[in-house]
């Protein structure tokens, strides 16, 4: 998958949770990102923001997370001493679980995806063609594993 090919699934994705119905709806990625805010904003009427504290995997993961809150308008945070994979936002909850985290569980899983083919296909061909993982032996007797 090329890098344009990924930024129009990316783009499709969103598309999807903001109600697209039509195809060429899907395509428009401005459409969808107002569509996804105006639906925040008639939750934020009838639901309470509330405090959620997000955990992420990785910095990856965090810098994915982060650009999704901005890009609909929410202040990410953090206190004192805090992970730096923790993320804090002020949210609706049925935001959360209707759009935000579904939308970010997808997004990381398709750049996962892609970047785990240019990883393998990289390293193929600049350091050993066998990216397989290792052979499972059975542990000598009186050995332990760590």
């Amino acid at each position: 998958m090329d890098e344009s090919h990924l930024i129009a699934k990316l783009r499709a994705i969103e598309a999807l949770f903001a109600g697209a119905t039509t195809p060429g709806e899907r395509i428009a990625a401005g459409e969808a990102k107002r569509r996804i805010r105006e639906r925040l904003e008639g939750m934020q009427e009838r639901d309470p923001k509330i405090e959620f504290r997000f955990k992420v995997a990785d910095d990856w993961s965090k810098q994915v997370f982060l650009a999704l809150l901005r890009r609909y308008d929410i202040q990410p945070y953090r206190y004192p001493r805090q992970r730096g994979t923790t993320i804090m936002a002020r949210v609706p909850r049925r935001f959360v679980d209707e759009t935000l985290w579904p939308e970010f569980e997808q997004i990381s899983r398709t750049l996962r995806v892609h970047l785990e083919g240019i990883t393998q296909r990289i390293v193929r061909e600049v350091l050993h063609e066998d990216v397989s993982d290792p052979v499972e032996l059975s542990l000598p007797s009186g050995r332990e594993s760590k």
